[in-house]
C-alpha cells in the first residue's frame, strides 16, 4: 500500500484548530502544559504518520478523503516542523521561567495557525521561497 501524497484539507483544519485552541487555552488559562497537546499530535504525525487529531476527524468525513481539497503531504510536514519548533520553543520558554520567549513563540504559533485556518498559509509561503531560492541558485550554478 501506498502513502498518500496529499491530505483532506477538513483533516489539516482539523490540526490548524487543535493547534489554535491549545495554544490560546495555554495562554488563557496560563497552563503551558497545553501546549503538549498539539506539540505531540504534531511529532507522532511528523515521525509516525499518526495525527491522532486527523485520524479521529477522518471517521467524519462525510465523502471520500479524494474528493476533498487536497493539501500537500511534503508542505504540511514542513508546516508541522515550523508548529512542533514554536511550540516546542515557546513551553520550554514557560518551563524555564524565561515568559518572554514563552509568549513570543505561542503568540506565532497562534497567529499562523489563525491566519492559515483563514486561508493564506504562512508555512506554505516560506516552503515556496525556500524552493523559489533553491531552484535560482541552481540555475546560476549553471
Amino acid at each position: 500500500m501506498s502513502k498518500p501524497l496529499s491530505i483532506p484539507r477538513p483533516l489539516v483544519r482539523v490540526n490548524q484548530w487543535t493547534i489554535l485552541l491549545s495554544a490560546l487555552s495555554a495562554l488563557i488559562f496560563q497552563s503551558p502544559w497545553l501546549l503538549a497537546i498539539p506539540l505531540t499530535a504534531n511529532l507522532l504525525g511528523l515521525f509516525f504518520n499518526f495525527n491522532p487529531f486527523m485520524k479521529l476527524a477522518r471517521l467524519f468525513l462525510k465523502k471520500n478523503p479524494s474528493e476533498y481539497i487536497p493539501e500537500d503531504i511534503t508542505q504540511q510536514k514542513f508546516n508541522s516542523i515550523i508548529a512542533i519548533s514554536c511550540l516546542t520553543i515557546g513551553l520550554i520558554g514557560f518551563i524555564t521561567g524565561v515568559s518572554i520567549i514563552g509568549y513570543l513563540f505561542t503568540t506565532m504559533v497562534i497567529l499562523a495557525s489563525g491566519i492559515a485556518i483563514l486561508g493564506f498559509c504562512i508555512g506554505c509561503f516560506l516552503f515556496f521561497q525556500i524552493k523559489q531560492f533553491k531552484y535560482r541558485i541552481k540555475k546560476q550554478a549553471v
